[in-house]
C-alpha cells in the first residue's frame, strides 16, 4: 500500500496538479450521489453555499456569458431568454455509467426558477485516500455548445479515465465546478484509477453539451 501511496503521490506532484480544475472554454462513470456542497477548486459548483469542503478560488472563467445565448447540444430552454450562466447553487449533480467502460456521466439540472445557460469546460478533481493531493482532469479537444437550460432541463458531460489494471487507486469523490463558476460540488464516486506513468494525462473532461 505504501508503494502505491508514493507512486500516485509522485504522479500528482510531477504533473503539477493542484487544486485548480480546468474551465469553461471553447474547446460530458459510476454510481448516482446526493449533493454535498464544497467550496470550488477551478470550474465547478455548489448546489449549498453554506458548506463547504474546499476553498473559492479566484480564476478566469472562459466560455460564453450571454444573456441570449440558445440551446446547442443537451438543454433546449424552451425557447426563453437566458438570465446569464448556471450557478452552482441552482443546479443538481448526479453520476452514471458512461457509452464507455472507462466513463463517468456527470449531469447537471436547472433546479433554479429561470432559463440558464452553461458553455465550456468543467473543472473536475479526482480525489484518492492513496495519493497526496487531487488530480485534475485535462481537457479534451472536443468544441463547446451553447446549451441553454430552463427549469428542470437537465445536460451532461463525459469524464474519461484509465481504469486499474489490479487494484489501482481508488477515487472515493470528485469536485465538479461548472463552467463561469467558482463554486464547486463534491461527488461520491467509486472508481478504481491506474497509477503508473502518464496515467494522469489520460484522465480527460469533455465539454457540458456534449456525449449522450
Amino acid at each position: 500500500m505504501r508503494t502505491k501511496n508514493l507512486t500516485l503521490a509522485a504522479l500528482v506532484l510531477t504533473a503539477g496538479l493542484s487544486l485548480t480544475a480546468c474551465q469553461g472554454g471553447d474547446s460530458d462513470a459510476a454510481t448516482r450521489t446526493n449533493d454535498s456542497s464544497s467550496a470550488s477548486s477551478s470550474s465547478g459548483g455548489s448546489s449549498d453555499d453554506s458548506s463547504a469542503s474546499a476553498s473559492d478560488k479566484d480564476t478566469s472563467a472562459a466560455g460564453d456569458d450571454s444573456t441570449t445565448t440558445k440551446s446547442a447540444g443537451s438543454g433546449s430552454g424552451g425557447g426563453q431568454i437566458t438570465t446569464g450562466a448556471c450557478k452552482t447553487a441552482d443546479l443538481g449533480f448526479s453520476t452514471t455509467h458512461g457509452m464507455g467502460e472507462n466513463d463517468l456521466v456527470v449531469r447537471l439540472e436547472n433546479n433554479g426558477d429561470d432559463t440558464c445557460s452553461l458553455k465550456g469546460f468543467p473543472g473536475v478533481d479526482l480525489k484518492s485516500e492513496d495519493a497526496s493531493g487531487p488530480l485534475s482532469a485535462k481537457r479534451t479537444d472536443l468544441a463547446a455548445p451553447a446549451v441553454a437550460l430552463a427549469p428542470g432541463e437537465i445536460t451532461r458531460f463525459t469524464l474519461h479515465y484509465p481504469a486499474a489494471e489490479g487494484s489501482g487507486a481508488r477515487v472515493s469523490s470528485i469536485e465538479v465546478t461548472p463552467p463561469n463558476e467558482t463554486h464547486s460540488k463534491s461527488l461520491s464516486v467509486s472508481l478504481r484509477l491506474q497509477v503508473s506513468e502518464g496515467a494522469d494525462q489520460k484522465v480527460t473532461v469533455d465539454p457540458v453539451g456534449t456525449g449522450k
